[in-house]
This record gives structure tokens, C-alpha cells and sequence, in this order.
């Protein structure tokens, strides 16, 4: 489809129109004040002499006169084309595409560092676990819109609601316990949650929340963010990660492992978040626990995405103004095309 993008520069094509007609009565104007018996105009006094020394000829006025209007004319429609800047455009359509809005807060507090699971007999932290399994997670959703948040002291948006599941993966094997902070700021991972998912179409917003532990910063309580979740039509699936110890190897600061007391899950806040806002709640024990929530997704109905169709501008400026260009060379290679003044052949 064809237009243009400033149309309203139009009006420039009316202003040799307005000239042609004001400037005669300026000419008019400048003539009656001036003081009568004064020459205007300083001409050589042997004129005829000088063209016949330049061996010059005159052209012929009628046809020179003709070619300078026509030039003139294509010049300013052309350079009055450009700057209304003619476009193409090009309409592309999203297809539509049925599946889920997934948004998956992980729990990236110090205590997702301890060892207390294990694989091939040797023993692997909660994040480790949590990565691998929600890894592979991510990869069986084709066709779902998967974002990401972490949160410790703080939650925050990692990525946004994407198609692009193998960059969503790539980013959650780079997450680290700490990155965030600390502490565990559930409520407010809900309350972002909830923000991204809000604007989704209804009936496929689903939050995964994955922690290992109790509400101990933040803003919002978590049950106050599950109220907002459910009034949204988002539900929460809530997964508990790590064993029953009571003590576990985490690791410090510096960097070293020591058995610490764990403070163990709030599986009463997380049970309640997830009743209410009609979602579910696992206890990770062990790398297969997680395989439940499969099942629990598939058995939503999918909604249909909307589809949106855009139009890709393509700018066609350049054909008129190397029209124009190409008559500003021509009026320049045409040097007899020019009009001269009734008056500029002498006295």
C-alpha cells in the first residue's frame, strides 16, 4: 500500500502559485516609491560591443523561456515529493499460536547453594537441581510464551514473556544463588508476576514459583500477592525445593561449605497461595518430583493468541529526488534555458 508520510507538505506545491501572484504588486509597490527620474538598474553603456567581444548569442526567449518553466516546475514538484516522503507499506501478520503465559520466579537466595541433593552419588545444590529440571521444562514448552524472574532481597525481571524458549534457558543456566540478594522476597515475585501476566490474554497465565524457604523480605506478603494473582485470573504452582534436614551444607561467603541450620519451608504460606489462586503445590525432593506439574499444565485449556497485523514502512524518497537531482543538472548543463529580462538586451 502506497503513502505518504508527511502529506500535509503538500502545500509547499501551492507556494510558486502564491508567489506569482503577490510578486507583481510587491514589484509595483518598490516602483511607485521610488523617486521618479532615478535608474534602478546599472547597465553596461556599450553593450553590444561587449556581446559582440564574448562572441554571445541570444537565445531564443519563447522556447528558452518555455524549457526554464518546465525544468523549474519538475524541480519543485519532485523536491516537494521527497519531502513528503513517500513510503510503501508493506503488510506482515503474526500468526496465531496457541499455548500458555508462563512465568517462572526462582528462588535465588544463599540457602539454594546447599548440598542436599545428590546425583551419580555425588552431592548437588538446590539451584543445580532446580536448573536442570526447570531446564528441560522450558524446553518442552513449543508454542508457550516463557519469561523469568529471580528474587532475593528484591525480585526482578530476567526476561520477558517470549517465544524464544532457548533464550529463556540460556539465561536460567546463568543464574546464580546471590545474584539478588540473600533473603527471600516471595511476595514481591508474585506481586511482579502478576504485573507481566496481567496483560495477557485470559485463561493461560500460570506462575511457577520455585523457592526453598520462608518469606523473610520485601514489600508485599505473599499471601496478599496471591489475592492479587487470583482477582487476575493467574495461577500460581508453587514448588518447594529441598529435603527435610535440619541441618545442610550451604555455602558462605568466602566462598566454603558449612553444615548450617535450615530454616526449612513454609509449606502452610505455599499450599495457601497455591489453593488460592486455583493452582497447585509440590514438594521437590529429588529431580523427578517436578514432572507432576507437566501433567497439572496440560490439562488447561490453551488459548489463542491474537494476531496482529503490522505495516513495514519502505521509503520510495530517494525516485523523486534524484528526478530532482537530475533536473538541478540539467538546468545547470543548459545554460540557454535561462530566462533573461526583457530589459537585458540594453537600452
Amino acid at each position: 500500500m502506497f503513502s505518504f508520510h508527511w502529506p500535509w507538505m503538500a502545500l509547499l506545491l501551492l507556494l510558486p502559485v502564491a508567489a506569482a501572484l503577490l510578486w507583481p504588486r510587491l514589484a509595483r509597490g518598490q516602483q511607485e516609491q521610488s523617486e521618479p527620474g532615478i535608474r534602478t538598474t546599472l547597465r553596461h553603456p556599450a553593450l553590444q560591443q561587449l556581446e559582440a567581444s564574448f562572441n554571445t548569442r541570444r537565445p531564443r526567449m519563447a522556447i528558452a523561456g518555455k524549457a526554464h518553466l518546465l525544468l523549474l516546475s519538475l524541480l519543485w514538484i519532485t523536491l516537494t515529493l521527497a519531502a513528503m516522503r513517500p513510503q510503501w507499506l508493506e503488510p506482515y501478520t503474526e500468526l496465531k499460536t496457541e499455548g500458555y503465559d508462563l512465568m517462572l520466579a526462582v528462588d535465588t537466595s544463599r540457602s539454594m547453594t546447599a548440598l542436599d541433593f545428590s546425583k551419580d552419588s555425588r552431592p548437588i545444590s538446590r539451584m543445580a537441581v532446580v536448573k536442570g529440571v526447570m531446564g528441560r521444562f522450558i524446553q518442552n514448552r513449543q508454542g508457550d510464551r516463557v519469561g523469568l524472574i529471580v528474587f532475593g532481597n528484591q525480585s526482578f525481571t530476567l526476561s520477558p514473556l517470549t517465544l524464544d524458549i532457548k533464550a529463556v534457558h540460556r539465561i536460567l543456566q546463568e543464574i546464580e544463588p546471590g545474584m539478588a540478594g540473600n533473603a527471600t522476597a516471595m511476595g514481591d515475585a508474585i506481586g511482579l508476576g502478576v504485573k507481566k501476566l496481567r496483560e495477557r490474554p485470559e485463561g493461560s497465565r500460570v506462575l511457577l514459583l520455585v523457592t526453598d524457604g520462608e518469606n523473610t523480605a520485601g514489600l508485599i506478603p505473599p499471601l496478599e500477592s496471591a489475592r492479587m494473582a487470583a482477582l487476575e485470573g493467574i495461577r500460581i504452582y508453587a514448588i518447594g525445593v529441598g529435603s527435610n534436614k535440619t541441618e545442610v551444607m550451604i555455602r558462605g561467603s568466602d566462598g566454603q561449605y558449612r553444615n548450617e541450620s535450615d530454616i526449612g519451608l513454609d509449606e502452610a504460606t505455599l499450599k495457601k497461595i497455591a489453593q488460592q489462586t486455583g493452582g497447585a503445590y509440590f514438594r521437590a525432593t529429588n529431580t523427578q518430583a517436578l514432572e507432576k506439574i507437566y501433567e497439572e499444565i496440560d490439562t488447561l485449556e490453551k488459548t489463542e493468541a491474537e494476531q496482529r497485523t503490522v505495516l513495514i514502512p519502505h521509503p520510495l524518497y530517494r525516485w523523486p529526488l534524484g528526478v530532482a537531482l537530475a533536473t538541478l543538472l540539467l538546468l545547470g548543463l543548459l545554460p540557454e534555458a535561462r530566462v533573461r529580462t526583457a530589459g537585458g538586451a540594453g537600452d
